[in-house]
């Protein structure tokens, strides 16, 4: 059986609780409840507690919960929170006993990774800290693969977080041995000498004479730029690549997502290699898949990057650079290069201003481009694959993008 399922707690033995998707209507039905039943502020008479014992718990967002006695010892009692799985030490005041709702069973399901030994044979604390990290609160895939021996015993599952399996990364990491582990003997290229290197997918583009709608992410020159194909707007002909795309796009924002999250976990790059995948820290904070172009200066040494799903370039420290995990390079790259048709730089261009990377275009006709371009939607059409992708670029008004830098005299035609 697979389902959807949100991951309450992870316990301090490295227990997993979920609480599957198609169970949250009828638990929210029975909080409500729970909190219409209960408006007391907690016994205030002595009681005498005993090991399993039914109740319910005032937690520290005064919500009352489901909760049993698990352990007793003086003014506070070990609580288990039935329904999420978490066991706090509460005070007895914060206690209730209640048969009430005993005939429900509990919404979280307690689970274990399949064919999955933690190193020492019980998860270590570093390992615990890692799980509640990824996984608390998140939504992920649960596939079953065993029942438990008896009803309150734990469900043996293969778990997927952003796609990527949850023993494959733990096994990773060298917090466990996964028996039916795939994607490890792929993952552990990334360390040490890679003897292959391994590289990004390219996208599928559009049929040559198809219009399209794309973004651009990043402008290179006048004649040069990456394009993103943004398939959520409809054009003309819609090709069935460009759904697929943004499948992809969405599946690849999921996954940044989650090792963002855990990116400590993932070590530094250590050796470098021209073309070599890895993620790369931004200014805003947050890792990004990218490529290594150059060493650009060595003391400190600075490499040169180029961020693949935009286009853009930055040079960073290799404090900002980390191994990339195999899963995410499954992913195509969401930035294209592409030359634009049409035109060329022009012949009594007076400004003397040059792009330094690029001089035959002023400066004066990048900016001009990029206010074309800025905040537009755009869309294009392939006239050749190679050697180059080649396209026309049209504004919204199917106007093509350079028709204005020909008016300010700064390209000219090119037929």
């Amino acid at each position: 059986k697979i389902f959807q399922a949100v991951v309450s707690c992870v316990g301090h033995d490295g227990t997993i609780y979920i609480i599957p998707k198609s169970f949250e209507t009828e638990l929210n039905k029975l909080m409500t409840e729970i909190q219409s039943n209960f408006k007391c502020l907690g016994l205030l008479e002595p009681y005498c507690w005993k090991k399993g014992e039914a109740c319910v718990v005032r937690g520290s967002d005064t919500v009352w919960y489901r909760g049993k006695v698990v352990e007793l010892g003086g003014s506070t009692l070990q609580v288990q929170y039935i329904d999420h799985g978490c066991i706090e030490r509460i005070p007895q005041c914060h206690l209730y006993p209640t048969t009430l709702y005993t005939g429900i069973p509990p919404f979280c399901i307690p689970c274990q990774l399949y064919k999955t030994v933690p190193i020492g044979n019980f998860w270590q604390q570093d390992a615990v800290d890692c799980l509640q990290e990824l996984l608390k609160n998140e939504e992920v895939e649960i596939h079953v693969q065993e029942l438990p021996d008896n009803p309150w015993g734990k469900l043996s599952i293969n778990l997927y977080f952003g796609g990527m399996s949850l023993s494959s990364f733990m096994a990773y990491q060298k917090y466990c041995v996964a028996e039916d582990c795939q994607d490890v003997a792929t993952l552990e290229l990334l360390e040490g000498d890679v003897a292959v290197l391994p590289s990004y997918e390219l996208p599928p583009l559009p049929v040559p004479g198809d219009t399209f709608p794309v973004r651009v992410t990043h402008l290179v020159s006048p004649k040069e730029v990456y394009i993103c194909l943004d398939p959520s707007k409809n054009l003309t002909k819609q090709s069935a690549t460009a759904g697929d795309a943004n499948c992809d796009s969405e599946s690849l924002d999921e996954a940044l997502k989650w090792y963002n999250r855990s990116v400590e976990s993932l070590p530094f790059l250590t050796h470098f290699q021209t073309e070599m995948p890895c993620l790369v820290e931004y200014q805003d904070g947050l890792w990004y898949r990218a490529k290594l172009l150059s060493i650009e200066e060595f003391d400190p040494i600075r490499i040169l990057v180029q961020f693949v799903d935009y286009g853009s370039f930055s040079v960073v420290p290799t404090s900002r650079l980390r191994h990339i995990p195999y899963h995410l390079l499954k992913y195509p790259v969401q930035a294209v290069r592409a030359l634009l048709a049409g035109f060329k730089p022009a012949l009594y261009d007076r400004n003397v201003k040059r792009i330094p990377y690029c001089p035959e275009w002023s400066v004066e006709a990048l900016w001009a481009m990029m206010e074309c371009i800025e905040g537009k939607q755009l869309s294009a059409s392939i006239l050749a694959l190679s050697p180059e992708v080649t396209i026309s670029l049209y504004e919204d008004d199917k106007n093509l993008i350079h028709m204005k830098l020909i008016e300010m005299g700064l390209a000219d035609l090119d037929e």
